[in-house]
């Protein structure tokens, strides 16, 4: 039979448990996305949790050592990967850390929290033993009442203690580890993997090595060495602050990996807008070049319109018209195709419809509703900036659909219009339909498989149109990709 301080510290246990099951959903759910949409998976995850832990120390008690606490806690580790597999899409490289983690954060703080503890409880109880006298006397329930209340507040006061630090620890990675989309390299994850495995097995070692035996009693390791009271807890807050300051540092690596790729965007767009403007440059100094000859040309004009009235009228006519064809043809080369009434987008839209018709020939671009007043109180590189994005995105969605359905029809529409001092910008393309969501992001995951190196376009595009106080969104209608962007602009005529 059980005696009623065993039931309490039992039911302890089982509460300190379900803590630790709800801080798992939420540190896991914080970095994974679940495999459910159900609001109650995390209390399903906590339940199982307990119940996993409380047959594993059933089987295993916490009182075991040697090879046995190595299995045990082989088998608690492959049983924290089995739930978080069960219950998020977690085949990434992050989840490894995650539940390594995990693991060695929960122990730190139980170990922190019993070994720094042990002293006050024991002044505790030596106080209340002294108040109460070392034997029960003639009220002997009361005072075994009264010892066993200590002993439960003093346990209590324990695990509260190791939870607050376990949420703290736990809170202080996913605040600190904001890049929780990044795709860490192989020495990233090493980086921050080792202090969560050094911690681990300091927790292992520990346990090995606390309890001893001398005179057929059993002792503490530093009930002998009192110096190890201070050293050990010291030990452990190090090795915790080792995983939350890699967490950190880890952080600022992505932040210099991101301003890094960037750059590398800004370059390429820059690169782009200077093509936009060199095909600005060749028409523009195609119609200088040709105002220039504009004399010598109305002069030839002049003289064959003159031997045309003579004799030879009708062969010096044909000559004329020629000449005359051939002047049409050259001013049509000068000319853009598309007329928005914004130069940089006629020279953007000429450039990238060109580049497009080489992989996709049959591609309709509709650009009749996009127009733009010539008073328009928007900068051509931030138009060029949007649309620029934008285009690139409509064209690989509409490539990789033609690719998969060669018999698929593919268009882009681009649309403007202004409703007050709002100008929005829309664009629908189609796509293939196969759309990755990012839990971490407002926007869609790129296809391209050097993820690190794109998808940052859109973020682009909302960095523009906020500075112009507007925002950017997207949806989809069967397969048709729809992006609306909107900027917040003076009146104008």
């Amino acid at each position: 039979m059980y005696s009623s301080i065993e039931i309490i510290f039992e039911l302890l246990d089982v509460v300190f448990v379900l803590f630790q099951g709800y801080f798992l959903q939420y540190y896991m759910g914080s970095f994974l996305e679940p495999r459910g949409k159900s609001r109650h998976m995390g209390w399903y995850l906590m339940v199982m949790y307990t119940v996993l832990r409380k047959v594993l120390d059933a089987i295993w008690p916490p009182s075991c050592g040697g090879i046995i606490l190595l299995g045990k806690q082989a088998v608690s580790f492959m049983l924290l990967a089995g739930l978080t597999l069960c219950f998020y899409r977690a085949f990434c490289s992050i989840t490894l850390f995650l539940t390594v983690s995990f693991q060695a954060v929960r122990d730190i703080s139980v170990y922190i929290s019993i070994i720094l503890l042990e002293k006050p409880a024991d002044l505790v109880l030596a106080l209340w033993q002294r108040w109460a006298g070392n034997e029960p006397g003639s009220d002997a329930l009361k005072w075994l009442g009264a010892m066993n209340a200590s002993v439960a507040g003093l346990q209590i006061f324990r695990i509260f203690f190791a939870l607050l630090l376990t949420g703290i620890s736990l809170r202080k990675i996913v605040k600190d580890f904001q890049e929780k989309n990044y795709r860490m390299h192989k020495s990233e994850l090493r980086f921050i993997l080792i202090p969560a495995l050094t911690g681990l097995m300091l927790c292992m070692l520990l346990r090995a090595v606390m309890v001893t035996a001398e005179q057929n009693a059993t002792i503490f390791l530093y009930q002998k060495y009192p110096s190890l009271m201070l050293l050990l807890p010291g030990v452990l807050l190090l090795s915790l602050s080792s995983i939350l300051q890699g967490v950190k540092s880890l952080q600022e690596i992505a932040g210099l990996n991101r301003e890094k790729n960037n750059r590398m965007i800004l370059e390429k767009q820059v690169e782009g807008m200077q093509e936009h403007m060199g095909e600005l440059e060749r028409v523009y100094s195609g119609v200088r070049s040709i105002k220039h000859d504009m004399k010598n040309t109305l002069g030839v004009i002049s003289g064959l319109m003159a031997v045309s009235n003579g004799a030879n009228g009708d062969t010096d006519t044909k000559e004329l018209k020629t000449y005359l064809d051939d002047l049409m043809e050259t001013m049509n080369q000068l000319d853009l195709p598309f007329h928005t009434g914004n130069a940089v987008v006629d020279a953007l839209l000429h450039m990238k419809y060109h580049e497009a018709l080489q992989s996709i020939p049959d591609l309709r671009l509709y650009i009749d509703q996009l127009l733009f007043p010539q008073d328009l109180p928007v900068r051509s590189y931030d138009i060029g900036i949007i649309l620029g994005n934008a285009l690139d995105n409509a064209l690989e969605a509409c490539i990789r659909l033609k690719k998969q359905e060669p018999k698929a029809e593919v268009f882009i529409r681009l649309i403007s219009f202004q409703r007050g001092k709002l100008l929005f910008l829309r664009i629908e393309n189609s796509f293939d339909g196969n759309l990755v969501r990012n839990p971490w992001s407002e926007f869609p995951l790129t296809a391209k498989k050097e993820k690190e190196l794109h998808g940052i376009g859109l973020v682009n595009m909302k960095h523009v149109a906020e500075s112009y106080g507007g925002t950017v969104d997207w949806d989809v209608a069967d397969r048709v990709f729809i992006l609306a962007v909107m900027l917040k602009i003076p009146a104008f005529d």
